[in-house]
């Protein structure tokens, strides 16, 4: 795994030092708040409705909460709702990860084709976006912005490219750019130009757009984590049929 030496950790930090001068506009703040103050009843809701799942399919905490990397590379705890088995084993996603970085693929979620340690109804509750409703409070707290790149892992992060970091010079977002261009049909690197896309146009009006278009980007990808389910179902029955097959022998 790709990890920077002395002088690349000295370049990031003179990077974000120079860029921390740049202070994130007053009408994000004023947006975020105003649109989490008007929807509360909807998402305390159900939020509630959320947790009362999660403690009823699965034992433990209806919290996950993991470090992420947020604006100029400062650390901060994001919070999920939990979806998967408490002490899952997190290395299968690490190498997912670094599969989908260093390939040209698209990037394909990897609980879309199944996932054992998935809790009952986990997958659902990721398709829509449902367990990241907490992360509300990390927008409140000023950790993160309704709008913005995903917040990364710190393993991430340290294997992005110089340029690629220029995505953390914003606050991360719960939607943004990305996710309403694709998402899971793009790769990692469309991915990153779509964040810095955003990080050097960011305005009210990107917002909005942006905000409106989330919905409809989620029943997208809805639609596209079903069918390619159905299609890897009925090749791995076909599979098992050529498999049995030729065991069989014809009848006289």
């Amino acid at each position: 795994m790709f990890s920077p030496n002395q002088s690349d950790r000295a370049g990031i930090e003179d990077h974000f030092n120079r860029a921390s001068q740049w202070r994130e506009p007053s009408w994000k703040r004023f947006l975020d708040c105003t649109l989490i103050v008007v929807a509360a009843p909807v998402w305390l809701l159900l939020g509630a409705l959320v947790a009362s799942w999660v403690k009823l399919v699965s034992p433990g905490p209806a919290l996950f909460r993991q470090e992420r990397i947020g604006r100029m590379g400062e650390r901060f705890l994001c919070l999920k709702f939990r979806t998967m088995t408490v002490n899952a084993d997190i290395r299968v996603h690490r190498e997912h990860l670094i599969n989908l970085m260093t390939s040209n693929r698209p990037m394909n979620k990897l609980d879309a084709a199944g996932d054992s340690r998935l809790i009952p109804g986990g997958l659902w509750l990721r398709m829509l976006g449902l367990d990241e409703l907490p992360q509300v409070l990390n927008v409140l707290r000023g950790e993160m912005s309704l709008v913005g790149p995903r917040p990364c892992t710190a393993y991430e992060f340290e294997m992005y490219q110089a340029w690629q970091r220029r995505r953390c010079e914003t606050l991360p977002g719960l939607t943004g750019l990305w996710q309403v261009n694709g998402k899971n049909r793009t790769t990692f690197e469309k991915m990153m130009e779509l964040d810095i896309a955003y990080v050097e146009n960011k305005s009210i009006f990107l917002d909005a757009k942006i905000l409106a278009a989330t919905l409809p980007a989620i029943v997208l990808q809805v639609r596209d984590i079903r069918a390619r389910r159905r299609t890897e179902s009925k090749a791995g029955s076909v599979e098992i049929i050529e498999r049995v097959l030729p065991r069989i022998s014809p009848r006289e």
